[in-house]
């Protein structure tokens, strides 16, 4: 895979959030998102690359671009990828002017990002001093217990992520128990995931149930990262089981890093939209301008690059 085509990726992530950042705090997740899209679609197009989308929108039947299975870039190639897309990763919290909103995607050689169904999964997810320790059929206590020790910290000085929803009650309480700290996030559970693996990250572990898409995309950068993640599909009904059966997927097995992301090369983008754990959003400058910042993490050098631009709003994205 082509080393340079990272900072084309980063390129089109941000596109999605140049266009998406204008609806800040509008409530409109729609609008935001379909203008999410379309520039990450444009840009995309300008890719020398033969790609097939196996984690983005939605089946073909509901989504006009970057649905699963769309073929993108240039089929003559020789590069022929997967590639995973979240547009925006925390709608929500764009529409309601919230922090961690992000425009993201991952790439990797053909057939080693998983063709995930778009239903939950159960997650954890922790940074390089504590992988091989984390288990997701083992308790609460035991995991926090685990990381801790493989930090050297006190179980009181770990922070635990966990997405605020009524199906975390009971781990919220569990946790809790323990004397861990907790650190809740309203939306969007990729950045929190990475965080537990990024140098100056302030998380230690990501616990709890989120989307499965999120999950494959989050996992293909802590391979970058050399953390650690681990996931139970759960769907929760007959068509969403009906998915999983057609994609091969087994609901009794523990998905680890390298059951959702093969190899040993990945590209991850991801700008911010709204600030969050580790990146800025956009922010709208004089003169129609605009500064950004993004994340390209690459496999197998292990590099992070952070990147900042300015961006001249009165000429075309795409060029």
């Amino acid at each position: 895979m082509n080393r340079d085509l990272g900072i084309n990726l980063t390129r089109v992530t941000e596109a999605a959030a140049l266009a998406s950042g204008k609806f800040l705090g509008q409530g409109d997740k729609d609008r935001a998102d379909e203008a999410a899209v379309n520039e990450m679609r444009t840009m995309f197009n300008l890719l020398n690359i033969d790609g097939k989308v196996v984690i983005g929108e939605g089946e073909i039947d509901n989504a006009p671009m970057l649905y699963i299975g769309e073929q993108i870039g240039n089929p003559s190639n020789l590069d022929q990828v997967d590639i995973a897309v979240d547009p925006i990763d925390g709608t929500t919290s764009l529409s309601d002017g919230m922090p961690n909103a992000i425009s993201v995607l991952a790439v990797a050689p053909k057939g080693n990002i998983l063709d995930a169904p778009d239903v939950y999964m159960k997650k954890i997810a922790c940074g390089p001093k504590a992988k091989g320790l984390i288990d997701i059929n083992k308790s609460v206590r035991e995991n926090i217990e685990n990381v801790a020790r493989a930090l050297k910290k006190d179980v009181s000085d770990i922070t635990v992520s966990v997405l605020k929803r009524e199906r975390h009650d009971h781990l919220v309480e569990e946790i809790r128990k323990t004397g861990a700290r907790i650190s809740m996030v309203n939306d969007g559970d990729i950045l929190t995931a990475i965080d537990t693996a990024m140098p100056n990250g302030q998380l230690d572990l990501m616990m709890g149930i989120g989307g499965a898409p999120e999950g494959i995309i989050a996992a293909c950068a802590l391979k970058c990262l050399d953390g650690d993640f681990q996931a139970v599909f759960t769907p929760s009904d007959e068509q969403q089981l009906k998915r999983c059966d057609d994609l091969g997927i087994d609901l009794d097995k523990v998905y680890k890093l390298d059951d959702l992301i093969k190899g040993n090369q990945v590209l991850f983008s991801a700008t911010g939209i709204t600030s969050g754990s580790f990146l800025s959003g956009v922010e709208y400058l004089k003169e129609n301008m605009a500064r950004t910042e993004s994340i390209l993490l690459r496999l197998p050098s292990g590099t992070i690059r952070y990147i900042n631009s300015i961006h001249k709003l009165d000429q075309k994205l795409s060029k």
